[in-house]
């Protein structure tokens, strides 16, 4: 997909059609078709040119790696400037390339589907800033409502300050409020503005998980963070965090913008979303019943199927803890069985590394449907799985976001999975005949006949640290 917005233009290249995209090719040339559209109300003509030659080089390397399907996609400045059509006939001459311009309904609608890739189960309001426009949508049971585009983006308000900054924002943001509102409810935070808030709060807050999606932030912390940010220079921010000139320049401007949302819709939260427009357009070309699954689990058993020893092990190692994680709520439940089909993807690594490159994979990886708590929980069992061992100041800093209580449980749970995946070193079939019970203030692990030779003192030692964990006597039965 080419996404052709008002301050760059990007391929997205996507692997295959999976319930959480793998990203095969991402590239992004800044070229600033709008940067001149508040003043003139036309493209840029540095913009027109750099964005040409960017276009071409795109439709040369997709067409080098045999893409399937192109969709260009054009927005805010392209619909907006008085020679868009022109720039679009230009670029089907020059390049054979059909751009599709959406209004900003359309672009609002296709990234509040973004938010929903990522985060099914999202309910409030969806806002995606790019360089010319601010989109707003309501989203909740997985599916978008109301929605309103705003002349909210940087190169709309390039050149204003003080207290006419503040009404143009004012009268914008209350325009739609008229359309989309969600107090009480999380803001959902969409685009490259956005992503600059989040890294400079994550550098100022020395949060040990460089991840932007699901990075959470409560609102009273957002509001006062993004009017410090609003009040910095983009020197100061730039050498403050790893954004970029062009991100730090505009990140004030932004910033002020977030916190005068903020203070009218009244949020529970700020969110980031690490999906938007391209992933919203990507989601929609899946089957329906694709889209209805669990993203983490889906990209769970895709790494299985491609990294483990045995794929297909993970399910029948959820069936064999399930006593374990009988009692959890639901949410915990689901990071169990997103454990069990990871316990095996990181077995090519060294053996005195690998429990720290499980807890590793898990909280670096592109995984949708899954916040940083989440992701910890899930690297914490996979890091007990394979042992525990000596950990890491990353992992010594990224188990301070889990709770003791959500602590235990991870670690008990990676002790099931050791004892599970020991017994039958991980081969499928073999835990069918292994069953686990808790009764009487007893674990018991009862093996079938078929089992018998696999008993022994390693299986015993195993038993007892998991009977620990959870409390418990162990006991071994046949």
């Amino acid at each position: 997909m080419i996404d052709v917005g008002s301050n760059s233009v990007r391929l997205v290249v996507f692997d295959r059609a999976a319930r959480t995209p793998a990203y095969f090719f991402n590239e992004k040339a800044s070229c600033g078709l709008g940067a001149k559209i508040a003043e003139t109300g036309l493209l840029d003509p540095a913009g027109v040119e750099q964005a040409l030659a960017t276009l071409r080089r795109f439709v040369a390397l997709a067409d080098r790696m045999h893409v399937s399907a192109l969709d260009a996609v054009a927005t805010a400045a392209v619909r907006e400037a008085r020679d868009g059509a022109a720039f679009v006939a230009l670029v089907e001459r020059e390049t054979g390339l059909r751009l599709r311009v959406i209004d900003g309904d359309e672009e609002a609608r296709l990234s509040a589907l973004g938010v929903l890739l990522g985060l099914p189960d999202a309910e409030g309001v969806a806002v995606d800033m790019g360089g010319a426009s601010m989109e707003m949508a309501q989203i909740a049971r997985g599916a978008v409502g109301r929605r309103i585009t705003l002349a909210l983006g940087p190169q709309r308000l390039s050149g204003l300050a003080g207290a006419g900054l503040r009404k143009r924002i004012d009268a914008e943001i209350a325009r739609g409020m008229a359309v989309v509102s969600g107090e009480g409810l999380p803001l959902y935070l969409v685009g490259g503005s956005w992503r600059a808030f989040t890294k400079i709060h994550m550098a100022r807050a020395r949060h040990p998980l460089r991840v932007i999606h699901a990075y959470r932030i409560a609102a009273d912390e957002a509001a006062a963070f993004a009017e410090w940010v609003a009040g910095q220079t983009p020197e100061a921010l730039k050498a403050a965090s790893d954004i970029s000139g062009g991100r730090a320049a505009t990140a004030p401007l932004a910033a002020a913008v977030l916190a005068r949302v903020i203070a009218a819709h009244r949020p529970s939260a700020v969110v980031s979303s690490a999906f938007g427009l391209r992933e919203g357009v990507y989601f929609e070309r899946l089957p329906r019943d694709l889209r209805l699954r669990d993203p983490l689990i889906e990209a769970a058993r895709a790494l299985e199927a491609t990294q483990a020893r045995f794929p297909g092990f993970g399910e029948e190692l959820a069936a064999f803890v399930a006593p374990v994680t009988a009692t959890w709520d639901a949410a915990e439940r689901r990071l169990a069985h997103a454990a069990c089909l990871l316990n095996d993807v990181n077995w090519r690594a060294h053996p005195d590394y690998r429990p720290v490159s499980c807890f590793e994979t898990v909280t670096r990886a592109n995984l949708a449907g899954l916040d940083h708590p989440g992701r910890v929980f899930i690297g914490f069992a996979l890091l007990n799985r394979y042992g525990g061992g000596k950990r890491s100041a990353d992992v010594a800093e990224a188990l301070a976001l889990l709770a003791s209580g959500p602590r235990e449980r991870a670690k008990a749970l990676g002790l099931a999975l050791r004892l599970g995946a020991m017994l039958s070193a991980s081969a499928p079939g073999a835990l069918s005949d292994a069953r686990l019970t808790i009764l009487d203030g007893a674990l018991d692990l009862t093996l079938g006949a078929d089992l018998a030779d696999l008993g022994g003192g390693v299986v015993e030692k195993r038993l007892k640290a998991l009977a620990s964990a959870l409390g418990l006597a162990p006991r071994l039965s046949s």
